[in-house]
């Protein structure tokens, strides 16, 4: 078989990927094996246009928004699946001091930032004694849709190989790559922690990090936002909802942990005042980084090895519009932002 490119992994990144190389024109493969914890499908799928205690912007939101609302409403309508949804966040304030900032970077910048008109209005179902603001506007991915919906698309047009990748089957050559029967221009690994011992990117500063993730029931709660205190309580499909995460930087491994399910379960009969039922618990290892900007491009000694990965917790965000980047790059030789093109890291790579 003679292609473009072959793409390893089909999580949020070798999705877009893989989808702007189809509109390019590219040949693709991917290369997936399913795994049912993968962080993608994990994730809750949150777009939030400001982070951390003092509530900034981040990085690059205003130019990442207009892209992700049409990129995720275009692959919806592909796939025949509602792919995106405004669903702006209600934070509860867990401290006096958290109201103040809130309220200090609202007096400076409304922007994505608005108070309440009636600070009771959650009352009938949450606890919560300092109020709350609201961010927006805030998306929510239909990640539990949408990946199985793309896989289904990919099995019918025969560009899925789904078998576990074997880097002792790869062989790259000046302008190449041979992988068991299949020949193309390059590969591109978009495997997430995977790449973190590739033997061509291990020295790319990946830090990753643990999240734990429990799934409830709970029919009188409400689904107009995505509810913040601490962890996030996030609409998930009808009377179910997606609640967490953990980020935690030192772990045994990926499996999840009573300690944080029983210390969740308890945040949650404090927070609620409806009845819950816990129904599944996950967890899942993110490939984050330590400067927290994603890694795009190709090998600096290997022109025909690349990656698009290390998205950590803003894979949605960042990955439709990294993957238009990439394949710009590819197809007119456009350059990659700088903070996320791997060449930043050439001196590290060529040792």
């Amino acid at each position: 078989m003679q292609i473009d490119y072959i793409v390893v992994g089909q999580g949020i990144c070798g999705t877009w990927l893989s989808y702007y190389l189809h509109k390019a024109g590219f040949s693709f493969l991917i290369i997936d094996e399913e795994k049912q914890n993968s962080a993608s499908k994990t994730a809750a799928g949150i777009i939030n246009p400001v982070t951390g205690r003092r509530i900034v912007k981040t990085w690059m939101i205003d130019e990442l928004l207009p892209v992700l609302h049409q990129s995720y409403t275009e692959l919806g309508t592909v796939i025949n699946v509602s792919a995106i949804e405004q669903k702006n966040i209600v934070d509860f304030f867990p401290t006096p001091q958290m109201k103040l900032a809130f309220n200090d970077r609202y007096l400076k910048d409304q922007e994505y930032l608005s108070n309440p008109d009636d600070e009771n209005h959650f009352r009938s179902s949450f606890n919560y004694d300092f109020g709350y603001g609201e961010i927006q506007p805030c998306y929510l991915i239909n990640m539990q849709d949408m990946l199985p919906a793309y896989r289904k698309k990919l099995q019918h047009e025969k560009c899925l190989l789904e078998e576990n990748f074997s880097l002792t089957d790869l062989e790259v050559l000046p302008e190449a790559v041979q992988y068991k029967d299949i020949s193309a221009r390059a590969i591109i690994f978009c495997d997430g922690i995977h790449s973190f011992e590739n033997p061509y990117f291990k020295n790319l500063p990946f830090a990753p990090n643990k999240g734990e993730v429990l799934w409830i029931e709970a029919p009188e709660l409400p689904s107009s936002h995505i509810f913040k205190k601490g962890i996030n309580i996030v609409p998930w499909s009808k009377n179910i909802f997606w609640v967490g995460s953990s980020y935690e930087w030192e772990f045994k491994d990926e499996q999840p942990t009573e300690i944080f399910r029983e210390r969740t379960l308890a945040v949650l009969k404090h927070w609620l005042k409806v009845p819950f039922t816990l129904l599944d618990h996950k967890a899942s290892i993110r490939p984050a980084t330590l400067e927290r900007r994603p890694f795009v491009g190709f090998h600096p000694l290997h022109s025909s090895v690349g990656i698009f990965n290390g998205m950590g917790t803003k894979g949605c965000s960042l990955a439709p519009f990294f993957a238009q980047q990439l394949v710009a790059n590819l197809r007119e030789q456009k350059p990659i932002h700088p903070e996320a093109d791997i060449k930043r890291f050439a001196r590290v790579l060529s040792r």
